[in-house]
């Protein structure tokens, strides 16, 4: 059993307190929506690699709206009828670009965290009869593993103070506040529902506890 002394508190305070990602670097990146500012940013305990997009100037870093979105290779490129993933990314991009100012973090954490090669044994347990969360249990894995702290740290470099968060998930407010950033107000991003969605978004708001007026 570990002992605990001030020496090891000290230590795994400044541990946590390291820099979780590093920005590497920066561009205009112009859109369907319109152009946004590009930062890249490498985690310096991972080989992760995240994204903010950003419109406009972010100013006092007040109150900036904001979306944190997760990687879904299946939705967001491919266009996957299984999830609203892609839809909502592209939802956010739109809505920042009419308010004229705001961030989309695209961190890395594919399948709510178990990556890629997972996520897609996961479809195949769905494909069976599983929902989304008893597929990851199935395959001994938490129904969500993301960590939103690189997300936090991003925002503090790009100078963000408070955000207006774009999500339906009550959990990322918890996940996206701390380290002198806040939530000033949750902006609920709903797709409505297809026949393809309606079990996703059910389990999402059942299990999940996302917040979902539409199923």
């Amino acid at each position: 059993m570990m002992t605990w002394t001030r020496s090891t508190f000290s230590f795994l305070t400044f541990v946590f307190r390291l820099p979780r990602v590093r920005l590497m670097a920066s561009a205009k990146l112009p859109t369907n929506y319109g152009e946004f500012d590009i930062h890249v940013f490498k985690s310096v305990f991972s080989r992760k690699t995240h994204v903010a997009l950003v419109r406009g100037e972010i100013g006092n870093g007040e109150d900036v709206l904001t979306r944190v979105h997760s990687s879904c290779l299946t939705g967001d490129l491919f266009h996957s009828s299984r999830c609203d993933c892609g839809e909502q990314l592209h939802a956010a991009m739109q809505r920042i670009v009419t308010e004229g100012r705001g961030i989309v973090l695209y961190l890395d954490q594919e399948g709510r965290g178990i990556g890629l090669v997972n996520k897609i044994r996961a479809y195949g347990l769905q494909d069976g009869g599983a929902d989304t969360v008893e597929a990851n249990e199935r395959l001994g894995f938490p129904a969500d593993l993301r960590d939103y702290r690189p997300g936090l740290q991003m925002l503090r470099c790009l100078g963000v103070k408070t955000t207006r968060l774009l999500s339906n998930n009550p959990r990322k407010l918890a996940g996206v506040t701390g380290e002198g950033l806040s939530v000033s107000e949750r902006l609920p991003i709903e797709i409505p529902p297809t026949a393809l969605t309606q079990r996703y978004l059910k389990t999402k708001k059942d299990k999940l506890g996302h917040l979902l007026s539409s199923v």
